[in-house]
Formats: C-alpha cells, sequence, structure tokens
C-alpha cells in the first residue's frame, strides 16, 4: 500500500519542472537514466541492506561489506553492465570498502606512470580482479610532505631487483584503505636509491599477499589501523599498515614511465611531460569535488525535508504551528547550502572535462579549498534538523563521519591552499612580461582594470548582473593576490616570507577558488538550460550562492573596496528576496537529485515526509530494546536500588 506524501502540498507549490531539472543535475538524458535505473537496482536488492550498519561490530560490518562487494561484482558480470553502470553501482551501493582504492586511485597510478608493457601486464589482472590493489603512499609520520617519505627502495644490480624496505616505525605505510585485510597488491611510494645516490619518491608495484591463501610473503608485516571516528561510516574499510623488511621485488615493476632505472643502475628520467602522469592526482581531486557535491546534496535533501515536515511554535490560539523552513533563520542557513550543491555540481562537470583535456590538468589544484567547507556544511545541516539530527537514523551523523576524511586525505587542505598561493604569485609575478595569464587566471590580464573599478551597483536588483557579480570577486580576488604579492616582495628571503604571511595567502587562494566557482556557475545559467521555469531557478541558486559569499566575507571585499558598505547593504536586501523566491520550489530543488530513500538513508529526509512513526520504528530495532528488562538489572540496578541506607553517623 502507497503511504501518504506528506511533502506533496509542498511539491505542488514548485515553479518548474523537476523532471527536466534532474537532466541538468544528471549532467545529461543519458546519465540521468543509468543513474535512475541503477539506484533502483540497488534499492530493492536486499543485499544492500544498510539500515543496521549502526548496530554492527567492526567484524561483522567489514565482512558483511565484503558480502556486498562480491555480490555487487557478480551482478556486474551476469547483468553485463558498461564501466559507467558499475561505478554507478558501486556509488549507490554507499559503502566505503577496498573497491574504492582499487579502481580510484591503484589502476589509474598504473594507467599514468606505467609503461604500455607495464599497462598490459597489471592492468588486465587489475581490471578483472584477479588481483586487488591499494595506494600505498602516507607513512606514520609523513601524509602532505611526499618528499619526506621515509621508505626506500635500493637497487640491486646484480640480482636485477629492488630491495624495498620500512628503515623506521615512523616510516611503517599507514591509512591506505584496502591495505588492512583486502589487497594482494599495491603501488607502494619509496625513496630510489641506486648507486648510493637517492633520486627521490617514486612508485613501485608490490605483491603483498599469497594469491593462494592470502597470507602476506615472507619480510611483509601487514595489518587494521583500527577503529575509526563514527558508527558504521568508514570502518567498513580496512585502512591498514604495513612495513617491508628488505623485501625483493623485480627492476620491472618500479612504474617506468617518468623514469627508469636500468640493468646497470642507471637513471633515465623520460621526456613524458609531468602533467599527462599528475592526471592520476587530478582524477582524485576532482573524485573529491565530486564527492563533496553529492554529499552536501544528500544532507540538504534531509534538512530540506524535515524542515518542511516539522513545526515549531509560531501558534498562540491552539492552532497549526509554523512549518521550520518559512524561518528566515533557517533559510539564512539552508538555502546557501542547497545553492553551494548544485554550484559544486557544476565545477565538478567543469572539472571531468579538465581532466580529459591535458593541457589544463595543473590548474585542478585550485580545488584544495572545498572539502572544508563541505564538512561544516554537512554539520550545519544536522544542526538545522535540531536534536534529531544527532539521531544515527537520521543519516547525518554516519554521513559527517563518511565524509569527514575528505578534509585531508589529498594532504592537510591549508598545504593544497599554499600550493595554490604560490601558483597565483608566479602568475602574478610574470604579467609584466607580455605572457597573458590562461584558465582560470585569465582575469588577472585586466589587472589594471580591476585594481581601479569601483562597483557600479546602485540598487537591490543590480546584485542579479551577472557582470557587476563577477567584477567584484574578480577585483576581490586580485586585489587580495597583489597585496600578498606585494608584502612578498619586501622580503629578502622568499619562503621566509611565504612562511610570514601563508595565512593571507591561504584566504587569497580561497578568494580565488571562491571566483572560479561563481564564474562557472554562471557560465552555466548563460548557457543552454533547458524546461520550463529551470533557468530562473538556477539563476536564484547561483545568486544566493554568490551574495552569501559576499555576506560571509565582507571583510574582504570591504577591505579591498571591491564594494561599499552600501553595496554590500544592497546585496542583503536582495539576498533576502532571493531566500523568499527560493522558498517554494525548496523541496522539488532537492527532488531533483532524485536520491533513493535506501541511498539517502535517512528517516528524516524521507520522500514521503512520514517521519515521527519511522522514528519510532527505528528506535524499536535496537537491540536494548530486544528485552523490556536490560541484561545488568539484577546485578547493578536492583541492588541498588533496594539497598538498606543506614544514616550516617557523626
Amino acid at each position: 500500500m502507497e503511504e501518504t506524501d506528506h511533502l506533496s502540498d509542498e511539491r505542488k507549490k514548485a515553479e518548474f519542472d523537476v523532471d527536466d531539472m534532474k537532466i541538468i543535475w544528471a549532467g545529461s538524458r543519458h546519465a540521468f537514466d543509468v543513474s535512475n535505473r541503477i539506484s533502483r537496482l540497488v534499492a530493492k536488492d536486499p543485499v544492500f541492506e544498510k539500515s543496521n550498519r549502526a548496530v554492527m561490530r567492526r567484524k561483522e560490518l567489514f565482512k558483511n561489506t565484503l558480502r556486498k562487494t562480491a555480490h555487487a561484482w557478480k551482478m556486474i558480470n551476469e547483468l553485463r553492465l558498461s564501466d559507467e553502470e558499475a561505478l554507478k553501482l558501486k556509488f549507490f551501493m554507499d559503502q566505503p570498502g577496498f573497491l574504492d582504492l582499487h579502481w580510484g586511485m591503484f589502476v589509474p597510478a598504473i594507467e599514468g606512470q606505467g609503461t604500455e608493457e607495464q599497462q598490459q601486464k597489471w592492468l588486465s589482472l587489475a581490471n578483472t580482479m584477479q588481483i586487488i590493489g591499494c595506494y600505498a603512499q602516507t607513512e606514520l609520520s609523513h601524509g602532505s610532505n611526499v618528499q619526506g617519505l621515509e621508505t626506500t627502495a635500493t637497487f640491486d644490480s646484480q640480482k636485477d631487483q629492488f630491495i624495498i624496505h620500512s628503515p623506521t616505525q615512523t616510516s611503517s605505510k599507514w591509512w591506505p584503505g584496502g591495505l588492512g585485510k583486502v589487497s594482494t597488491h599495491a603501488v607502494v611510494y619509496a625513496r630510489l636509491i641506486t648507486n648510493g645516490k637517492d633520486h627521490g619518491v617514486h612508485g613501485f608495484i608490490v605483491q603483498l599477499r599469497s594469491l593462494d591463501d592470502h597470507s602476506p610473503l615472507p619480510g611483509i608485516t601487514v595489518g587494521d589501523i583500527g577503529t575509526k571516528f563514527g558508527n558504521g561510516a568508514y570502518n567498513s574499510m580496512d585502512n591498514g599498515f604495513l612495513m617491508f623488511d628488505q623485501f625483493r621485488i623485480p627492476r620491472d615493476q618500479m612504474l617506468m614511465r617518468l623514469s627508469k632505472v636500468t640493468k646497470e643502475g642507471k637513471y633515465v628520467a623520460s621526456d613524458v611531460p609531468r602533467q599527462l602522469v599528475y592526471g592520476t592526482m587530478v582524477f582524485v581531486r576532482q573524485s573529491i569535488v565530486s564527492s563533496a557535491s553529492n554529499a552536501l546534496s544528500r544532507a540538504v535533501s534531509i534538512a530540506t525535508r524535515y524542515s518542511a515536515v516539522r513545526r515549531q511554535f509560531g501558534s498562540h490560539n491552539g492552532g497549526i504551528e509554523t512549518q521550520v523552513i518559512d524561518y528566515k533563520t533557517q533559510q539564512h542557513r539552508l538555502f546557501p547550502l542547497l545553492a553551494s550543491a548544485y554550484a559544486f555540481r557544476f565545477v565538478g562537470e567543469w572539472l571531468k572535462w579538465l581532466y580529459t583535456d591535458v593541457t589544463q590538468r595543473l590548474e585542478a589544484s585550485d580545488f584544495a579549498t572545498l572539502p572544508e567547507a563541505h564538512a561544516y556544511g554537512i554539520e550545519e545541516c544536522r544542526k538545522l534538523c535540531g536534536g534529531h539530527g544527532y539521531l544515527w537514523c537520521s543519516g547525518l551523523p554516519e554521513l559527517f563521519a563518511v565524509y569527514v576524511p575528505a578534509c585531508t586525505y589529498e594532504g592537510d587542505n591549508v598545504v593544497l591552499q599554499l600550493q595554490v598561493a604560490r601558483f597565483l604569485m608566479k602568475t602574478v609575478s610574470q604579467l609584466g612580461s607580455g605572457k597573458a595569464p590562461t584558465g582560470t587566471t585569465s582575469y588577472m590580464g585586466k589587472t589594471q582594470h580591476l585594481l581601479q573599478c569601483r562597483s557600479s551597483v546602485r540598487k537591490a536588483e543590480d546584485w542579479l548582473n551577472p557582470g557587476m557579480v563577477l567584477e567584484a570577486f574578480e577585483a576581490r580576488a586580485l586585489r587580495m593576490v597583489v597585496s600578498c604579492a606585494k608584502s612578498l616582495s619586501k622580503f629578502e628571503n622568499q619562503e621566509q616570507g611565504f612562511s610570514e604571511l601563508s595565512a593571507n595567502l591561504v584566504e587569497a587562494a580561497i578568494a580565488h577558488c571562491q571566483l572560479i566557482v561563481v564564474s562557472k556557475f554562471i557560465t552555466k545559467i548563460e548557457g543552454e538550460t533547458k524546461g520550463k521555469g529551470v533557468k530562473k531557478q538556477l539563476k536564484n541558486l547561483c545568486y544566493i550562492y554568490a551574495l552569501h559569499l559576499l555576506h560571509k566575507h565582507l571583510g574582504d571585499f570591504l577591505s579591498t573596496n571591491s564594494v561599499t558598505p552600501e553595496q554590500a547593504s544592497l546585496a542583503n536586501h536582495q539576498l533576502r528576496s532571493l531566500y523568499s523566491q527560493l522558498r517554494p520550489n525548496a523541496v522539488a530543488l532537492v527532488d531533483a537529485f532524485d536520491y533513493t530513500d535506501h541511498y539517502l538513508g535517512s528517516v528524516l529526509g524521507r520522500y514521503d515526509g512520514n517521519v515521527y512513526p519511522k522514528l519510532f520504528e527505528e528506535a524499536l530495532k535496537d537491540p536494548l530494546n530486544d528485552s523490556v528488562v536490560p541484561d545488568g538489572y539484577r546485578e547493578y540496578i536492583r541492588p541498588l536500588i533496594k539497598q538498606h541506607i543506614r544514616s550516617a553517623r557523626l
């Protein structure tokens, strides 16, 4: 029997065609069809049940993940799913596991850094899952500083082998997903040493476990690093440690597309441009941006639907209370997050294109600044759901726990932001050379204009003019970058300058990043967007995103004179008006993500809004409710209650 749709009134208010918006979100009609079909295939398969993850012990959770993964691989083969469909199946399974690193880093590393012969040999095994790989880079004492890794790979020319060794406890590999219990092989990063000379960090394909009985090979110590943050969450993944004791591998297992070692031990660098190889990291960063948009959109779906279901206060005569989503304070916190989910979706699309365009790859480092904002966004959605958001069954605590590591797994984000800042400083220093900046820094070609211009915003509606919005963001970013460059030039030692000014440099990198997101969103709405009322909704979301950033970073805009206090006040006025325009469309805008209830995994975010009976159902499923009188009553509670307390004597 179909249950009542408690959100149907909200859906009737929508001023646009939700089906058309679903296609915009998916990227194309084809992408939507694949997503829609696979998500429903997963949702109705009992093996992919996930509502019991919170109450599983770690070993049980891990085994359950292995079962799901084996089942998924069987489906991929039996249904002859395409690569695109298989990726979607993994996505909607929604279970961190060893496949993430096998397909997400092991395979791309060999594609990017292996020679043709190496690719033929190893990829045929990896693509058919005859071997399972992981990516062993991070060590106990080094993560972001890859050049500081301590594991060594010393060439022995007599035996034509590399000896992989962990010289200290801190050199043990620590964190790679899939390593602890599952991977048979790893791409291991180690310092290459030939004839006593250290050539820096290189990649090697290393077998870790026997393909017969899965036991670690002699010379290898490997295991799991233990329970992580949150219930369920990343505890389904066997993040591991790995130590080598003089472990030997053949010379041809060094990834040799970029550089190689000859039989005699001679080190030869190839002429393959480094940015081709940088592709692996761009691919990983691009996937981080995409998963950021997915995680945020899930949290926003839950918070938006629940804000429409939940009523609180506002009734003084016993009448119906006000929907929480109608409070301006709720809108001011929720709607910019909804706008951000769309903004990052479109940036993710653009980054995919960047990944396929080799010449542009190096610019992908610009997106180092994103994950932090999303972790904040998910946590904000939890708060927007009030007390019930703290329940595991709201879906938000686990989503937060799964997403939070994105803030650190490509290295601490501050380190990455400083990389972006270096790139910006370099671009500014070359402005006088006549070499026009391209790609994400092309706005710097208008330096003179942007340093002198004054915003021409006169009334609130001017903040809906794309040219005026972009100019304010460009002026702010450029002025912050130029100001940093001027301060840097006063230091005799550039590295000392970088160290002293690092906080300002990070802020300049963030300003540059936000400009790119705003400009890509504007490009999206100026492009072809089919469908009834779709363009208007995207415009509202775009300007909510931009004007909320202006409000949040007002100090930057005012201190660089990119806007005046009066113009900032007009922007706030316009923002409030945009919230009112978005309000009737909010539920329909999250429906456009087309997430099944299975994928959302949230009682509060159910499509039908039937929240309260389902909260009770979930509560009663908890093992603590298996018995009315709890275990431990006889030993601990009863003696307390029945004790005879003698009055204290003086």
